[in-house]
This record gives C-alpha cells, structure tokens and sequence, in this order.
C-alpha cells in the first residue's frame, strides 16, 4: 500500500484537494442562494446545472483531452473552474448562476477524465484493486471533510469562495509538476441500454435511482439543515457526517452483498434508506443528537445503492461486457442526476425543507418495493457473482480502472494464448 501511495502519490493529492473544494462550493452555493432569498423550485435548477454539464462534459472533455495531452488540459479544466467559482460572488444571479454550474460541471468531468486515465494507463493489473481503493477514499474523504471548510468564514462573505478557488488552483501542482509520460486516454465503450434492460433492469434502475437521490442530497442538504435551525457549524458537520459514513459502511455492506442475494440487499438498502430518511423528517428541529445519528445512518445506505447496483449488474454480463456495463450505468446515473435537484426542490416549495426527505423516502422506498416485486416475478436467471467492490460516479472513465476489469483482461489473454 505505501507503494502504492508512493507511485500515485500527485495524482492521489490532486484529488483530495480537487474534492475538497469541490464538496465545499456545492454547499456553499445551496446555502449563499437559501440566503439570497431564491425559491427552492429556482435553487433546484440553478444546482441542476452542475449535472447536466457532467453529462454534457462526458462527449466534450474526451475532445478536448485528445487534442493538447493530458497536462494541458488538466490546466485549462482547473482554470475554468476556479474562474468560475470566483464569479459566483461577482454576479448573484439565477441566469448566470446557472450557465456558471454548467462550467463547472463540465470542467469537473474533464477533471476526472484526466486524473482516472492517467491511473489507469501507470496501473499494474495487480495493483488495480489497491489504487481503485485508494482514489475512491480520496474521493470521499474530500467531499467530506470539504463541508468542515463552512465553519472558516461567513456565508454572506466570499471568502468561502476564494477558498474553493485557492484548492482547484493548487490541484493544479502535483499534476503539472509530474514527471510521469502523457497516458492515452482510454476508450470507454457503453452497451446497448436495451441490451442491458433485459439482462440486468434492476441494475440500471438502481443506477438512475441513486443520481435521483445523491444530486438532491449534494444540492438541497445544506438548505434543509439551515431552514431546520441548524446554525452554519452543524450544518458542515451534518453533510460532512452523511458523506463519510458512506465511505465507512461501504465494507460491510459490501460483505452482505457477497453473501446474499443481491437483489435482496439492494432491495433492503432501498427500504432501510426510506427508514432513514424518515427518521431525519420525525427528528428535524427536534433532537440534534437523533438527527445527526439517522443523518449517518442514511449516508451509509444511500452511497452503498450505486455499488451494490453495479455488483448485481455485473453478476448478470460477461465478463468482457463488464466495463462497457459500467460506463452505461454511471451515464444512467448522470441522467438522473440532472433530474434529482429539480424533483426535490418542487417537494420542498410544496412541503417546505422536510420535502427533500419526502422526496427521497419516496423515491428509495419505490425502488425498494419495485426490486422486491421485480424479484418475485422474474424468472431465474443465471448468474457467475463477482466480489463486490465499492465504485465512485465519477467519470466513464473511472471504469478502466475499476478492478473487474482486471479478470477481463486475463480472460483476452487467456483467448489470445
């Protein structure tokens, strides 16, 4: 493992301070618009913004990275980014709020393109699982302990923002300073979702459920927490706690999910998620202690969806059609992602800040109930299962480092020979 660090070690320290600026101008810009007096409806699609332009960044970046190496556009990713984030409080405006989520989104897939290809093209296959591991820990160790950063400066200042700028521009030093060679930018092949529909639906369901569910979360969260009492201090430890519980449970969920049925699991994650959910609306300006208990609660279930949902998928392709699944099923997420703000913050204009847990209950608890019916009135299928592994939603690219792409390739050498 230390080699390991030793040998990614830039790229590792990108990432963490790439996310920690990255969690914290998500709850930064929530807050700043509840602050301002926005609707939540406006908030929703201003937040919306960042989801659609990672989708967007899915067929732009890849262009763009081809075409100046890898360093180059690393640079000119993390440049329109922290310009970006430097004109938020230059100009408070929906219009312009939003065209500037869209650039970041963008600029952020192209972020991921460059650091999770260039792990990808230094990795040894035996090595694969240890740097996966590590790049995803730095990943939400980053979106976690970035939402500590709201208890430095005041919300209405905009320090807070030359703070999120300051770690995008020093992402920019272990990458530019490296003396490793350009990797390629790997291929990211996708399988027909029709395809994928019929072998595994509850996967690719589960895969748009979670984007529904984590883009509400991300974009609406600090909203909640401050229109419940919480003052700007607990809100950072609320949002900071519910990311990295995610991080902590994905092992032991990961055990269940090797064990049992998947379809089980993921049904009863869905159900319990619903539970937590619920929790927080009962607990909400009520009791703190309940509330930040049932707030990790269910930050562990909800972030252990997308990999027990990719796990299930695999369970059901070949083995050569496992990266391409993988590459369709974070683009399901995208596209639910770009939908979760919008569908939360209608719930919350109608319900007031519980609405956002409303709408995840009843999101989770439908998919819960669909897996559970779906299960009963399926037919057996044949299944070869594959250890579970957790998996950030990244970028398609992060599919080729994944570590089941590792028995891919042994199975391309074994043909081969």
């Amino acid at each position: 493992m230390l080699y390991t660090l030793t040998l990614f070690g830039a790229l590792f320290v990108a990432t963490l301070t790439l996310m920690l600026g990255s969690g914290l101008l998500g709850s930064i810009l929530s807050l700043r618009l509840s602050a301002e007096g926005f609707a939540a409806p406006v908030i929703g699609v201003i937040m919306s913004g960042f989801y659609i332009g990672l989708t967007l960044g899915t067929f732009v970046c890849p262009v763009i990275v081809r075409r100046v190496g890898h360093i180059r556009a690393f640079a000119a990713f993390a440049a329109v980014n922290t310009a970006a984030t430097l004109l938020y409080p230059l100009f408070i405006a929906a219009p312009i709020w939003f065209l500037l989520r869209l650039l970041t989104g963008s600029s952020m897939m192209g972020l991921y393109m460059v650091v999770e290809s260039w792990l990808n093209n230094r990795t040894e296959p035996q090595m694969r699982g240890r740097v996966f591991s590590v790049y995803m820990t730095m990943t939400f160790l980053g979106l976690g302990l970035g939402q500590l950063f709201l208890n430095v400066r005041d919300i209405d200042s905009s320090d807070l923002f030359l703070i999120v700028g300051i770690c995008t521009a020093l992402c920019l030093v272990p990458v530019v300073l490296t003396r490793s060679i350009h990797p390629d930018l790997p291929e990211t092949a996708s399988m027909q979702l029709n395809q994928l529909l019929r072998q595994a639906p509850m996967g690719l369901l589960g895969a748009l459920v979670t984007g529904l569910i984590a883009s509400a979360f991300y974009s609406l969260a600090p909203v909640f927490a401050q229109q419940s009492g919480l003052p700007i201090a607990m809100v950072a430890r609320f949002m900071g706690l519910t990311i990295l519980c995610g991080l902590v449970l994905q092992w032991p969920v990961g055990l269940l999910s090797d064990r049992f049925d998947r379809l089980q699991v993921l049904a009863v994650l869905a159900l319990l998620a619903c539970v937590a959910a619920e929790l927080i609306i009962l607990t909400a300006g009520r009791a703190l202690v309940l509330l930040l208990v049932a707030s990790g609660l269910y930050g562990g279930l909800v972030f252990t969806l997308y990999p027990v949902a990719v796990a299930h998928t695999n369970d059901r392709v070949d083995n050569r059609e496992i990266v391409a699944a993988s590459s369709s099923l974070i683009l399901c997420y995208g596209l639910g992602a770009c939908i979760g703000p919008l569908g939360a913050a209608v719930f919350m204009a109608l319900l007031g800040p519980t609405g956002l847990y409303v709408y995840i209950a009843l999101v989770a608890g439908l998919f819960g109930i669909t897996v559970v019916v779906h299960q009963r009135l399926e037919k057996p299928k044949a299944e070869k299962p594959v250890p579970y592994t957790p998996v950030p939603y990244t970028s398609r690219v992060i599919t080729s480092i994944h570590p089941y792409s590792e028995s891919q390739s042994k199975e391309d050498e074994e043909v081969s020979g």
